[in-house]
């Protein structure tokens, strides 16, 4: 750049700075706190203020307006002012409002997280006088982090033992076996082939005519959770029965079923025991491998990216717990509420539309706000803690890093990057994604500032859950529904 162009571009900056500081408000401003995360901002923008920017507004008008008898540019200011007075005052209310609201952001430690709450239709711009208008806003939590570097952290570590090795590979393998019919008495890790008949105030809701269930200790259903099953069918033979109760989730389909006692009645077929799969070579030729030991490596290696995985996640729930433990501060009701409302007006309309009474309504929206309040309050405050250290520490999240999460997802989906961008960024959440990105490189640096202590790992956890792919209210009688004595009762 020679310096001809420099002095232009200095004269160039020197006047965008001059016409800026000409455009500043001279802003009477008054911020008090009135609740956690909550302000009350009072601005008062002078009368002055008021005039140059209507004589800017009507400069602006003359040289487009359209007034009868007059060429365009040349109709008088006080026929102008009083031809187009709305349209000159809504233009006023707009940039006085934009700017002041813009320079209190620049000038003052507000921070909002959420839109103000001001009433911009009932404002006005008056002829004479100041304009003074007031709001609340929600901001982020001005709170004091406590010193992150060099936390205590425990981390789990321990070889993999044979014996652990061996369950995992066996679970594994369990996989691809396959299933022989077998005369003696159920055990756990065995399946039994059943019939299961859902029962509720006696009335049948649904009849499952086969399934296969494996003896675990728990059977979760779509809408559901069985605990104790293996030592319920424990010793079964074909033609033997069960009986057990369960308790439909709070997050079925059908609303008036959420949290209601269902009995289960359980009628085995067939015992079938598991056997697993020869390793032989088509057998490993599915994954690569030429060797069982070969594809012992691979359990190995697929085992030690499991134990990392935990050890991570450890690892956070642990720093994140001593930082939020440590910050004194509160958020506000509204805020919260906020941030569940979306899944709860759901809930409430659905229960609306089942024919629920408002007494019943408001109940059930109470006993789902206990837990759902207090989980977005810890995620709210994780995300606000992050938000600071990231802040604090110069943490960014870079165009590079956004694609590769992005090739990451597509290696996941199978669909195209470019797709996946234009429909995060057609729904908004490529912003959201962003935030995560730079949340989970501020855990890293928490991770890699902290203090480890070792622990000894304990071995991982072998399978105690079996899935059944059905709701047990998913062909409900609609009796249930409508009181309607004469309703037939569902098979499947």
């Amino acid at each position: 750049m020679n310096s001809q162009t420099e002095d232009a571009t200095a004269e160039a900056e020197d006047e965008g700075a001059e016409v800026e500081e000409a455009s500043r408000l001279n802003l009477g401003v008054e911020i008090s706190n009135v609740g956690p995360c909550r302000k009350h901002v009072n601005i008062t923008v002078p009368e002055a203020d008021i005039n140059r920017i209507r004589e800017e507004a009507v400069d602006e008008l003359a040289d487009k307006a359209q007034v009868p008898g007059f060429r365009i540019g040349k109709a008088p200011r006080e026929l102008l002012l009083k031809r187009f007075k709305e349209e000159i005052s809504s233009d006023i209310k707009q940039k006085v409002l934009m700017s002041s609201l813009d320079q209190l952001s620049d000038d003052n430690s507000i921070q909002p997280i959420t839109e103000p709450t001001l009433d911009v239709e009932s404002l006005s711009i008056p002829d004479s006088g100041d304009f003074c208008y007031e709001f609340e806003v929600e901001v982020r939590p001005d709170f004091d982090l406590p010193e992150y570097s060099g936390l205590s952290i425990d981390v789990a570590k321990g070889d993999v033992s044979e014996d652990e090795f061996a369950a995992h590979k066996e679970e594994y393998l369990a996989s691809f076996g396959s299933r022989e019919t077998t005369a003696e008495p159920a055990a756990e890790g065995d399946f039994v082939s059943c019939a299961l008949t859902f029962t509720h105030d006696g009335k049948e809701i649904r009849k499952v005519a086969n399934t296969s269930l494996q003896l675990r200790q728990t059977v979760k259903f779509q809408d559901a959770s069985l605990d104790g099953f293996a030592d319920l069918m424990a010793g079964v033979s074909a033609g033997d029965e069960r009986s057990a109760k369960v308790t439909i989730s709070m997050q079925s389909p059908i609303v008036e079923m959420r949290g209601e006692e269902v009995d289960v009645t359980i009628q085995v077929s067939e015992v079938q025991r598991l056997v697993l799969p020869t390793l032989d070579a088509e057998f490993l030729e599915r994954f690569g491998c030429d060797t069982p030991e070969e594809l012992d490596e691979q359990l190995r290696a697929s085992m030690e990216r499991q134990i990392e995985y935990q050890q991570r996640q450890s690892a956070r729930e642990q720093i994140l717990k001593q930082i939020i433990e440590s910050s004194d501060w509160e958020l506000p009701e509204s805020l919260v509420r906020k941030q569940t409302d979306n899944a709860l007006r759901r809930e409430i309309l659905e229960m609306s539309q089942a024919g629920f009474t408002r007494e019943q309504i408001m109940t059930r929206e109470n006993e789902l706000r206990q837990n759902a309040l207090e989980g977005t309050r810890q995620a709210l405050k994780e995300h606000f803690v992050l938000d600071r250290v990231a802040t604090e520490e110069e943490i960014d999240c870079s165009p590079a890093d956004i694609e590769a999460e992005l090739l990451t997802m597509s290696f996941q989906s199978g669909e195209s990057v470019r797709r996946i961008r234009a429909r995060l960024t057609k729904s908004g959440m490529i912003e959201n994604l962003e935030a995560q990105l730079r949340e989970r490189k501020a855990i890293d640096f928490l991770i890699d500032k902290a203090t480890v202590k070792e622990v000894t790992r304990e071995p991982m956890a072998r399978a105690s859950v079996a899935a059944a792919r059905f709701a047990i209210c998913g062909n409900m009688d609609a009796s249930l529904v409508d009181d309607d004595e004469d309703g037939s009762d569902s098979e499947e």
